[in-house]
């Protein structure tokens, strides 16, 4: 079997049983998420690398909704917190360098 075979059987295994037991609803949890991130991107005109980051913290509260508790959602979303903290100054670095 190869490598990518053995990838696949996996996120069919996750996706199918462990996954929806911790997340829920697959398209429900994806419409969270959809609806969640436009509300975030209605003003934004170019991401950025601090905007990923923030949006996939906002991934992790969406997640929170359903499901089942799931702490790795918590610690995720602090460190993508954090993330978003690091490349945010990055970003102002980049503005002053530029000025």
């Amino acid at each position: 079997m190869t490598k990518a075979k053995k990838v696949l059987q996996e996120a069919i295994r996750l996706v199918g049983g462990e996954r929806s037991a911790t997340h829920g609803s697959i398209s429900i949890n994806h419409e969270n998420i959809a609806h969640l991130w436009n509300g975030y991107l209605w003003n934004i005109d170019k991401i950025r690398g601090s905007d990923v980051a923030n949006m996939m913290e906002i991934l992790k509260v969406a997640r929170r909704k359903l499901g089942s508790l799931n702490p790795d959602d918590y610690v995720d979303g602090a460190g993508y917190s954090a993330v978003s903290y690091e490349c945010k100054l990055a970003e102002i670095a980049e503005f002053e360098d530029e000025n």
